[in-house]
């Protein structure tokens, strides 16, 4: 017994020592005694803070000859960063501007003072998530006890490339219908992201006896039931780029009825867009969506490990959606100067390496430095967002693919208030009779107890909308009435009543489903 508690102390010591002695390096770095601090928060992994928080330490030390380190805030993913934001700005112009004399002018730019957000950069997430902070908030400012003002502010600020500057860095402010970067420059890509399916070939295989997904719509079959994992659209701004995606490339119609079919198919619903991948390679789950860096970077982890090619990434030909990930400088962040500095480091060729060189090799190409560029520590896996880097450095990628050239076309929709809504309504808060209804719904179908008609039915059922009370008409939830039915969710306290109703809507039709082929056994 003794013996077995040391083993497990040295193991855990272990465990617990190898990531401090590999990050040691890194850790001593950012912490200079005397340097510059850049607040950052992300929702960035470990592996892009260190290398990233490393390099560009490096690069201020010789541009500027001033040390600086990055301060890293990770309060959760980009929903989470954007919730904390807002109370930030709420609490900070409040501070600023209430009882005021109210000379300046309400639709003038709001600049907050240095050190009113405790965020200098927003590093990561989605265009869509960096260009709500560009909208930013509104702010009740009591200026007396009579005067009561709507401040608009933004939460981030302007970087000041010229756009000769930018034409050299981007080319074409463009990667199929979506923008690399804020022509005013609110928000500024670093990297791009596409969207996937990840798999466990041998669960697929052996276990299961199908073919490797290789369409979205291949993960609605129900001999999948149970198999698939998938992270909540509600918590993850990825997650819910990539829903929406799929209903751009399919359509209205199509769209839909494969997120319902894989709601269907669920193992679990998670608020984290990482944890799908490692369950997928664990074989706790067959196949999940996942962002291009993490499906790649599991699988790469799997092959590493000895695991062979068990787990797999493959992008829907056809229907890839890309995305850039952008930067943002915080409106009132403490060091501004130092920000500005940090997003045009990001857009460095030594910069874009790390994303996608191999990590620590010699025969990467050199740098302005004279050293190899690259990553030190971590294999990033991720897509550079600038062109030259797939021109002049393609060969030395671990992922041999250019994004510039398998991105669809097809704008994306702009549904994604629509998925959170709708899909945390049949498919996340009932998840249970979601899941025994589609099961049931297959059964019916394999079973050749119900004639075609009534298949047909049971098939609306399932696959069936409420409607929306708006201005007393009932208003069916189709893509010519979509922003009709939004609008009415933006009311004070209307899209918690509605989510109820449509909830129970779902629920019902579930039950009916269920009860119906029950009674065909």
């Amino acid at each position: 017994m003794r013996t077995t508690q040391i083993v497990i102390g040295v193991l855990l010591l272990i465990v617990l020592g190898v990531p401090f002695a590999m990050s040691g390096v890194k850790r001593g770095d950012m912490h200079s005694e005397g340097a510059q601090k850049l607040i950052v928060v992300t929702p960035h992994v470990p592996q892009i803070r260190d290398e990233f928080a490393r390099a560009f330490s490096e690069w201020h030390q010789r541009e500027y000859g001033e040390a600086v380190v990055i301060d890293y805030r990770t309060p959760g993913g980009t929903s989470e960063i954007k919730k904390q934001l807002s109370a930030m700005f709420t609490d900070a112009v409040k501070r600023q501007f209430e009882g005021t004399d109210g000379s300046w002018e309400t639709d003038d730019l709001l600049v907050l003072e240095p050190g009113a957000i405790a965020f200098d950069v927003m590093f990561g997430g989605g265009s869509y998530d960096h260009s709500t902070l560009k909208r930013g908030s509104t702010v009740s400012v009591k200026l007396n006890d009579t005067t009561t003002l709507e401040l608009n502010v933004s939460q981030s600020a302007p970087m000041d490339f010229t756009q000769a500057e930018l034409d050299e860095l981007f080319g074409e402010n463009m990667i199929g219908p979506q923008q690399l970067y804020d022509p005013e420059q609110y928000w500024i890509g670093t990297a791009l992201s596409s969207f996937g399916i990840v798999y466990n070939r041998d669960v697929y295989e052996q276990r299961l006896k199908l073919d490797i997904p290789s369409q979205f719509v291949d993960l609605t079959k129900h001999e999948l039931g149970g198999w698939i994992a998938l992270a909540d659209p509600r918590q993850s701004g990825s997650i819910t780029t990539t829903f929406d995606s799929i209903l751009g490339n399919e359509g209205w119609e199509e769209g839909w009825r494969i997120l319902r079919g894989m709601c269907g198919n669920t193992r679990y619903f998670t608020n984290s867009s990482t944890k799908p991948p490692i369950d997928v390679s664990n074989g706790e789950a067959a196949a999940g969506l996942a962002i291009d860096f993490y499906g790649r970077g599991q699988a790469q982890v799997i092959k590493d490990s000895g695991g062979g090619d068990r787990v797999g990434y493959q992008e829907p030909e056809g229907a890839v959606y890309v995305d850039a990930d952008p930067i943002s400088i915080i409106n009132g962040g403490p060091n501004p100067e130092v920000a500005k500095r940090f997003v045009r480091f990001c857009l460095t060729e030594e910069a874009q390496a790390l994303w996608q060189f191999a990590k620590d090799n010699p025969d990467n190409p050199i740098g302005v430095d004279g050293e190899p560029m690259g990553p030190e520590w971590s294999e990033l896996r991720r897509m550079p967002v600038r062109r030259m880097m797939y021109e002049q450095y393609f060969d030395y990628f671990m992922d041999q693919v250019n994004p510039f050239e398998i991105v669809s076309d097809v704008e994306n929709p702009g549904w994604r208030t629509g998925v959170q809504v709708m899909m945390g309504c049949f498919g996340i808060d009932i998840a249970e009779d979601c899941r025994a209804a589609y099961k049931a719904l297959g059964e019916a179908k394999a079973s050749g107890a119900f004639s075609d008609a009534e298949i047909v039915e049971l098939d609306a059922l399932f696959f069936a909308f409420p409607e929306t009370e708006v201005d007393g008409e009932m208003v069916p939830f189709t893509e010519a009435t979509y922003r009709t039915v939004r609008n009415e969710w933006r009311k004070e306290g209307r899209q918690v009543r509605l989510e109820i109703e449509y909830t129970r809507f779902y629920r019902e039709n579930y039950q009916e489903i269920i009860r119906r082929v029950e009674e065909r056994r």
